[in-house]
């Protein structure tokens, strides 16, 4: 190394040690506009720009053709850490490959997303793993460590998990605060991202738009009271795509953006995805904070360190060096063979058989009739990729049994659009010469039709065009030309069939047919405007036309009423070909763009009525129906009279082709249900419920029964159970037994062990997945399954003395092949540490640590950190604190309080003994006042607090 290089560029120096000496040479102007996600280059060092942010959910996204992998929620499925490892590091190959060819690809990759399953009808379902913290670690830190590589100094990327913290719903994502009690928060929320921030493959995390308990995440003080005291290397917090500015736009939680940036800065997150690429606004803003003193520079230093850190480790400073470099400027690692049989491999392991009554799998030669909205289908979601391959399940159908087997219905209805003159919507032919795309020849590339204004719009004439009619559910529907293309709406406002599928972040192929005089308004979605027929063809009616017409003014005059004219019925369809086949294979589910996804949650798990009655149509025409669910989330389906039901998420590029091979046996079906599937919407907690011990949720609390339990999956051999042992030692729990396969075909089981604490002091999970592990078998074969336990993993949260405790007594250990087809079990019994009560004399209770609450939510004691609690809108709300220890005697009770209502203070159950309110409601929510009162109480109770009104408590102490 040359004396004029600077230590920063020798590689012979530790990283921390390089990052020390680039600090010292960047001025603060040029550490400030690091802050924005578009960092600029620094030409006078050398340093190249750099942008954090790559989305790689399941497969490389946004950046064009790569490997498209299944869905999250369908890699959770596989309950398989090696293969998601092997889908990680295939994903980073690409990654490095892509980049070698262009520079807007990314290294430091946004994904996975480690938020829990909490609900099923989270929009974003899709993006996530499990209901369960340690099946979701699990499979998030396989992701982590194939995106992060081997190498023991360089990373092939690096992941940064989303989204930081308690965050299910997309309903006012931005203003809505999860209430998520310290039980939850610790057993629950938090442990997804800790054990895998633990494994050492995570560069950092991006915080959710939510709030949590009243604080938004963007200011959350568990990034520096818990996520940085995870792991020694430096992790970089990446905001979400406006977040920053919604601290004041909707959050109106301070009301300027410099003292929001500066909060932020401080509580730990470093770089701001704001304004797109323009990084002017937020380095005004940490400017603006300098300058007011909000900031210090060693705040943007701290930020910045955090950035470098991740810089190096990704090799930008070594290129020689960087042992991802040189491989993939030759781009074979992009789209491999073994990249697409790795796809076929995933979406094979992802497919979950829920029921089979004999007629899976099905013999050579069947005859297959295969129905569907989804049925000839490959669909993408927001964060696919652009497909190289594709299959769908007509597809691989074809591929496996023959094209003279197989009979396809897509069971929509046909239908044509006839004007109050009596002419009918026409679509140009693709072929048309405007149609072509600008500067090519020949045919249409369908991956650039949609959001195009070259294109002619729609016309009428007096026969029209001939149009699927394709039903989502909740009154969304799209519209689709005989030559596949989809009507959509352009910036311009005219309607023109030029979509390949849905899509986009407002989707514009997507109508709503409704109810006026004789006839229906065909309304837009995407603009919420009527369609109307003028004489420069079809479009969207202008905005005050559109308003006139959804109030059913005389502004409707604008908008086109359409005779909707039916064609052909889905139903029919269906019934025609299932009546001639062996068996019916019905392919029902959602659209990823559609009805549930980011920005819009489900309504219900019920499927769409459309789909019920195909469903019914094939079930009335052949008993031998199988229901085949694509989706991106569970649905509560009437399975009863159903011989067979297979689920797989979207399963990417090999979707079609995986799931014929289950049909046909070619691979026997070992998918498992990361999550709950519930039997109906009466089952579910409130969206916004985020206490799932209170509200008795997910498999670990609920006492229902289910429609298909967490762990689920069948397979077409059988499996046998036993000798199992259970030992005590060393602080851990050795659990062993034998599986054997008694069936007669090679298959995968997924052997799961349990834990049920059997006579806790507190509500503790009905069962609680301890250990798991996918293991193939062939016919007659067995295997010795041995799990090593830390008996840390059976302890719980303690709100009565702030800490992590394993409570004495006996455990049963369940082993089997789901979390309620338990085949195997024993008890053992732990010598764990005994309860006390809590010392309430000495220290008082802080608010929030309550055993029980009823009426009440959790709020933010100060804009920077610590917890109160508030009855809910300002009503009645109660908390419950047992076994409350007041020693010799206390002779006055305090409570720190802000806002205006009362505190009433009882004990077991009896009347209120003290009220304390304060004289006027305080100066704002977080100026607390110190009220007392007598109060006398010796020996041990139970201590029940009533709040009334708008008032926010953070304590109650004790004086003797």
């Amino acid at each position: 190394m040359s004396a004029a290089t600077p230590p920063f560029r020798d590689p012979q120096l530790p990283f921390a040690k390089r990052v020390d000496d680039l600090m010292s040479r960047l001025t603060l102007d040029e550490k400030t506009a690091f802050l924005h996600q578009f960092a600029p280059a620094v030409e006078r060092l050398g340093i190249a720009p750099f942008r954090t942010g790559q989305e790689a959910l399941h497969g490389v996204a946004w950046m064009g053709p790569a490997t498209v992998f299944p869905q999250a929620v369908g890699l959770g499925a596989t309950w398989n850490e090696e293969l998601v490892r092997r889908v990680g590091e295939a994903v980073s190959k690409e990654a490095r490959a892509m980049r070698a060819r262009d520079d807007r690809v990314g290294l430091n990759v946004w994904s996975p997303t480690v938020n829990l399953l909490r609900h099923p009808l989270w929009g974003r379902n899709e993006e996530g793993y499990s209901e369960d913290p340690r099946l979701t670690s699990a499979v998030a830190t396989a992701y982590t460590r194939g995106l992060r590589g081997d190498h023991p100094a360089y990373w092939r990327t690096a992941p940064v998990l989303k989204h930081w913290l308690a965050h299910n719903n997309e309903t006012d994502r931005d203003t809505s605060s999860s209430s998520v009690r310290p039980r939850v928060l610790h057993e629950y929320d938090l442990r997804a991202f800790r054990d895998t921030v633990e494994a050492g493959a995570v560069a950092g995390v991006m915080p959710a738009y939510n709030l949590v308990n009243g604080r938004p995440n963007h200011l959350s003080p568990h990034l520096g009271r818990h996520l940085r005291t995870w792991t020694q290397e430096d992790l970089l917090v990446c905001s979400d795509a406006g977040a920053p500015s919604n601290l004041v736009d909707s959050e109106h939680y301070f009301d300027t953006h410099e003292e929001a940036t500066a909060a932020a800065l401080r509580a730990g997150v470093d770089s701001f995805t704001d304004h797109g690429t323009d990084s002017s606004k937020i380095v005004a803003r940490v400017r603006g904070a300098l300058d007011a003193g909000l900031l210090t520079e060693a705040d943007v230093d701290a930020a910045v360190r955090r950035q470098l850190s991740v810089r190096f480790r990704l090799g930008e400073f070594d290129p020689e060096h960087d042992p991802y470099a040189g491989a993939a400027d030759t781009g074979a690692d992009f789209d491999t063979p073994e990249h697409r049989a790795l796809a076929r491999e995933a979406a094979e392991q992802a497919v979950v058989l829920l029921k089979n009554d004999g007629v899976l799998p099905m013999a050579p030669e069947t005859r297959v009739a295969v129905v569907g909205l989804l049925a000839d289908e490959c669909k993408l979601d927001w964060y696919s990729g652009t497909l190289i391959h594709r299959s769908t399940p007509l597809e691989g159908l074809y591929e496996r049994f023959g094209a003279d087997r197989v009979s396809f219905a897509e069971g929509v209805d046909r239908v044509r659009l006839r004007t109050a003159d009596g002419r009918f919507l026409h679509v140009l032919p693709a072929d048309d010469a405007s149609a072509e795309a600008p500067g090519t020849e020949g045919a249409l590339d369908p991956a650039l039709l949609a959001g195009r204004t070259d294109l002619p719009p729609l016309t009428t004439d007096a026969v029209g065009t001939e149009l699927a009619l394709i039903d989502w559910g909740e009154g969304v529907l799209t519209l689709r030309a005989p030559d596949g293309r989809y009507l959509s709406v352009a910036e311009d406002g005219f309607v023109r069939a030029s979509a390949d599928q849905p899509g986009g972040w407002v989707v514009q192929e997507t109508f709503r047919l409704e109810p006026h005089d004789d006839g229906h308004l065909l309304r837009h979605t995407g603009t919420g405007r009527p369609v109307q027929v003028a004489a420069d063809g079809v479009k969207v009616a202008a905005p005050d036309a559109a308003a006139g017409a959804a109030a059913g003014s005389a502004g409707s005059a604008d908008a086109e009423v359409f005779e909707l004219v039916v064609v052909e019925r889905g139903e029919d369809a269906v019934t025609r070909v299932a009546a001639g086949a062996d068996v019916v294979v019905v392919v029902a589910g959602n659209d990823p763009h559609i009805n549930g996804r980011e920005t819009e949650d489900r309504t219900t798990l019920r499927l769409p009525a459309q789909q019920e009655r195909l469903l019914r149509a094939a079930r009335a025409a052949n008993p031998a129906t199988v229901l085949a669910l694509v989706s991106a989330y569970p649905y509560a389906v009437g399975v009863e009279t159903l011989p067979a039901v297979l689920w797989t998420a979207h399963g990417g590029q090999a979707a079609g082709t995986a799931l014929a091979r289950i049909l046909a046996g070619d691979v026997s079906p070992a998918g498992r249900l990361p999550q709950t599937w519930y039997a109906d919407d009466a089952d579910l907690p409130g969206l916004l419920d985020y206490d799932v011990i209170g509200g008795r949720q997910t498999y670990l609390y609920f006492e229902g029964t289910p429609l298909f339990p967490f762990g689920h999956g069948l397979s077409y051999a059988s499996f046998g159970y036993g000798d199992l042992t259970a030992q005590v030692r060393d602080g851990a729990v050795a659990v062993s037994f034998t599986v054997t396969n008694t069936g007669e075909v090679s298959a995968d089981e997924v052997a799961q062990l349990y834990v049920r604490a059997e006579a806790p002091s507190v509500p503790r999970p009905r069962r609680e997945l301890l250990a798991h592990r996918r293991l193939t078998l062939a016919p007659g074969a067995s295997d010795r399954v041995s799990f090593e336990v830390p008996l840390s993993a059976l302890a719980f949260w303690d709100v009565a003395h702030d800490r992590w405790r394993l409570e004495p007594g006996p455990y049963a250990l369940l082993v089997g092949a789901s979390s309620e087809d338990v085949r195997l079990s024993t008890t053992v019994t732990i010598d764990g540490e005994p309860a006390v009560p809590r010392p309430v004399g000495a220290r008082g209770v802080q608010a929030v640590d309550f055993d029980e609450q009823s009426g009440t939510e959790i709020v933010d004691r100060t804009k920077a950190a610590g917890d109160a609690v508030a009855a809910v809108s300002g009503r009645t709300g109660e908390l419950l604190y047992r076994d409350c220890d007041f020693g010799a005697g206390a002779a006055g009770v305090t409570v720190s309080v802000a806002g205006a209502g009362s505190v009433e203070v009882a004990l077991d159950g009896g009347p209120a003994v003290a009220v304390l309110s304060p004289d006027a409601p305080t100066a704002g929510p977080y100026d607390y006042v110190e009220l007392a009162s007598a109060f006398t109480a010796e020996g041990v109770h139970d201590l029940r607090v009533t709040l009334r009104g708008a008032l926010r408590l953070a304590h109650v102490g004790f004086s003797g």
